[in-house]
């Protein structure tokens, strides 16, 4: 097995603390999102006044958790993916639909940016209710998403492109 560039190895490093800063976030939204819904259910059982800004909360957190996680994996390559058919045509053709697939995924990625940021920008003037915060707070976890999903797919083609004119494989993580 070949060693990986310098700097390949530097950035993959990168782009995973990225990915675990990712994982991080989403993992302290769904820690705040459980222990609001327990302020929720104390406001409605014991106190007997429903807080009702909770709901929002929760959907404004679910947007964060969603769509970090799914950025996170698709770093990780644990995000759903169908890859029966693509292993099964060789190695070498694998390799080039690997390098298809991450092209497409970071056009994707590009393009949720670009629209993620008019509706951004839209939502600025619009408040989401109970929370008294713009609409854009939610749209910010799309945009998000959606650069993340350009960085980490638009890297790994990168670096698909540049081993394969190498003559080497790349073995990017996750893979088996």
């Amino acid at each position: 097995m070949e060693q990986k560039p310098r700097w390949m190895e530097r950035t993959e490093r990168g782009l995973d603390g990225l990915s675990a800063l990712c994982m991080l976030a989403a993992s302290i939204a769904l820690v705040i999102l459980v222990a609001t819904f327990g302020w929720l259910v104390f406001g409605r059982y014991v106190l007997n006044a429903t807080p009702t800004w909770v709901e929002q909360l929760a959907l404004l957190l679910v947007c964060y958790i969603t769509y970090l996680g799914a950025a996170a994996g698709i770093h990780e390559n644990t995000h759903l993916g169908v890859t029966l058919f693509r292993d099964a045509l060789g190695a070498r053709i694998s390799s080039v639909l690997k390098l298809v697939i991450d092209i497409v995924l970071a056009a994707f990625g590009l393009i949720m940016v670009i629209a993620c940021i008019e509706l951004f920008n839209f939502g600025w003037s619009t408040m989401l209710p109970m929370l008294d915060i713009p609409e854009s707070f939610r749209t910010l976890s799309a945009l998000l998403c959606g650069g993340l999903v350009f960085v980490f797919t638009g890297s790994r083609a990168v670096f698909r492109i540049i081993c394969l004119a190498q003559g080497r494989n790349y073995t990017e993580k996750g893979a088996v």
